[in-house]
Parts: C-alpha cells; sequence; structure tokens
C-alpha cells in the first residue's frame, strides 16, 4: 500500500537541490534578466527542484543592501530596483524649446504694454476671443500673474507681466519695453505708413494728433514673433 504525503509538503525529489551559494545565483539570474517583477512561486518554476526560493532572496537582499542595486519586493513580487538614495542618478533634466503660438505672442504683448488689463480689453484689442489655455500657457510659463481686480461692476481681474518675464527678455521694468519707433529702426515693423497716412481728412481734423494714438495700438498687436521668440 502506498503511504500518501500531507499535502503541504512537497513531494521529494529524485535529485538533490544545488547549493544554496548555486541557488542564489540562479535567482538572481531570473531576476536579472526578467522585465517585470517575478513572484516566487514564478521563480520557482524555473529552478531545479527541492530549491529554497525564500532562502535565496532573503540571502539576496541582505547581499544587495548597500549597493547600488536593491533586492525590493513589489506587492507578492520580486525585483532589482536603483537604492532608493541614487534615484537621482536616474534624472534628465533637459530645456525643451516652445513656439509660442501667435494668439499667445499678441495677447502677451497686449499685457505687457497695455497691463494691467482685462480679459475683456486684451479681447477687444485683439478683435478675437481669448481662450483660457493661452492665458492658462502663459502663467505656466511665469510671464504673467493675475493683478488687482478692477473697481469696476462684476470686479474682473486683471493680467500683468512678472519678474520672470522682464528677466527673460532683459528688462529691469515694463517702461523698458521698445516704443513703435525703436521697433521700426531695428526693422521689427513695417516701415510702410499705416492706410490713410498724409490723406487730407478736412479742416476739422488733426492729422498729426488724430492717427498716432490708434497707431501705436495697431503697431503694438502686429509682427510681435520675432520680438517674443
Amino acid at each position: 500500500m502506498t503511504e500518501e504525503l500531507p499535502p503541504d509538503e512537497p513531494a521529494p525529489s529524485l535529485f538533490e537541490a544545488p547549493p544554496q551559494g548555486e541557488q542564489e545565483r540562479m535567482v538572481e539570474a531570473i531576476l536579472f534578466a526578467s522585465a517585470q517583477a517575478l513572484t516566487e512561486r514564478e521563480i520557482a518554476e524555473r529552478l531545479p527542484h527541492g530549491c529554497e526560493v525564500r532562502v535565496a532572496l532573503e540571502a539576496l537582499r541582505a547581499h544587495y543592501r548597500d549597493r547600488g542595486v536593491a533586492l525590493a519586493r513589489v506587492g507578492e513580487a520580486w525585483a532589482f530596483r536603483t537604492a532608493p538614495d541614487l534615484g537621482f542618478l536616474m534624472h534628465k533634466e533637459a530645456v525643451e524649446t516652445r513656439r509660442l503660438s501667435r494668439a499667445a505672442i499678441e495677447t502677451l504683448a497686449i499685457i505687457a504694454y497695455h497691463q494691467p488689463v482685462t480679459r475683456a480689453e486684451i479681447e477687444e484689442i485683439r478683435g478675437v476671443s481669448v481662450s483660457r489655455g493661452t492665458l492658462d500657457l502663459l502663467m505656466e510659463l511665469e510671464w504673467v500673474r493675475i493683478g488687482r481686480r478692477r473697481m469696476t461692476p462684476g470686479r474682473p481681474v486683471t493680467f500683468i507681466v512678472t519678474p520672470v518675464f522682464l528677466d527673460h527678455f532683459g528688462l529691469e521694468s515694463p517702461r523698458d519695453l521698445p516704443g513703435i519707433r525703436e521697433l521700426r529702426d531695428a526693422g521689427l515693423l513695417d516701415n510702410r505708413p499705416p492706410p490713410g497716412h498724409g490723406l487730407d481728412l478736412g479742416p476739422d481734423s488733426n492729422a498729426d494728433d488724430g492717427p498716432e494714438e490708434d497707431e501705436d495700438e495697431d503697431d503694438n498687436r502686429r509682427d510681435q514673433d520675432d520680438m517674443f521668440d
């Protein structure tokens, strides 16, 4: 009559288990080559019968305790991981160049030249609505921030440029922003006269004073790409 073994005890092996040191090397090789964490059962399926997986794992964890990599337990699985105190070596900093859209450039220029300015005023100057993403991007870059609320119905918030913006463009204050004449001299604006310039508008018109303010507003909205790239 064949004697049955208790279900909790493993069946006897016909082959002798490898020495403990060799078991550790096997477990180490399996974990090192695996792309994901392995459970003790998955490790045992690859080892000769009779190997003590838990003993080998604990020995390896002690061996790697002060090394650059450590044997870590992840839930019910095991895997090699970079030592926690050396994680900073795995971080790589890269400078990402991000080009602003034309809408963002125009919005930034309006805020810089007309601050403090509300969103409604920005939209009035641009002639189109300002998307929330445009203002969010400028604030994410820390070039624009929210200023004081206007003491008008609805108490709308205003937007102003930040010291980060001034530092990026080498300005001490917003007053150092180039004027229309400086932009033209630098070739950043069209030197052609605006439409209607020099026309006889009648005896009641002031050709010297009237168009100047409109010209400034119009030029501040045009061709700002080169200045803020």
